[in-house]
């Protein structure tokens, strides 16, 4: 082995889309893995501009299957990934060439954020593009991180109101699958404790920190997945990246940067600012 490559850091992909203010997405994701000391690479998938002169509303450029194919093929090629995040996909043909490209790659760590989109009433593209994720993503995922809503969807359930609901939920979405969960309470459960359940069907354990207000903060979840995938990149066992990504994104929350959008931002060097 030569100088240049004795101690270098473990490598991880993630296949995501841009927000261009940086406060979500595939930015969130890079920066993530940077401050956790993991190379980081990107498949982009597509590109979220929000639209200040109308609410801040999402414009959306997909990216064509041909380039995403030629991003996955290229970063397979050159790195021997030690982990693997999937973040916003957003439509059945990108979910089929990501899937496919899983499948032949068949990384150690798959970590899931399922970005679902349809809300029960919009049926068509979204609750197409929903199906196929659960369909062909979740079956090859290891890791599955899922917000309040997510965790609605993938468990079955009509309500999550508290913690032995989300216990509940954590449980039925490993049993549906089999991989490792993260159900994500944050805000959305009453309490003074922003909370999240792991469980990977054996061990159950509630994360919990103090919550900094009650409104969400962008690029949490993101910055989540991203954290979990770069601990377990690192060789961390899954409790062990939960409970650093946890802590991770809690110091990014208290960290916080505001804007002239109407939400902040997470800041993914919170926790070494804590240092």
């Amino acid at each position: 082995m030569s100088e240049t490559t004795r101690n270098q850091p473990p490598v991880a992909m993630t296949v995501a889309g841009s927000e261009a203010t940086g406060g979500a997405g595939a930015l969130a994701d890079i920066k993530t893995f940077t401050s956790l000391g993991v190379f980081g690479s990107l498949a982009l998938t597509c590109i979220v501009a929000f639209d200040p002169e109308n609410d801040w509303g999402h414009r959306l450029t997909p990216v064509d299957q041909q380039t995403l194919a030629n991003q996955l093929q290229t970063i397979s090629a050159a790195y021997d990934l030690d982990a693997v995040k999937i973040g916003m996909l957003g439509s059945p043909d990108t979910i089929h060439t990501v899937a496919t490209a899983m499948k032949d790659l068949a990384p150690r760590h798959l970590v899931l954020d399922p970005v679902l989109i349809c809300k029960g009433q919009e049926p068509g593209a979204a609750l197409d593009t929903d199906q196929a994720l659960k369909a062909q993503m979740l079956p090859l995922a290891t890791f599955v991180t899922p917000n309040h809503f997510e965790s609605l969807s993938l468990s079955g359930m009509e309500e999550i109101n508290d913690v032995e609901d989300l216990k509940e939920a954590a449980q039925r979405i490993h049993d549906s699958c089999g991989a490792t969960v993260l159900a994500k309470g944050g805000v959305r459960l009453s309490g003074p404790d922003a909370v999240d359940v792991f469980y990977d069907g054996s061990t159950l354990e509630v994360l919990s920190e103090p919550k900094v207000g009650e409104v969400p903060v962008s690029g949490a979840g993101c910055s989540l997945a991203a954290a979990v995938t770069a601990e377990l990149a690192k060789g961390a066992s899954p409790l062990q990246a939960a409970r650093t990504a946890k802590s991770f994104v809690s110091a990014g929350i208290r960290h916080r940067l505001g804007s002239h959008l109407p939400f902040d931002s997470l800041w993914q060097g919170g926790l070494a600012a804590e240092a």
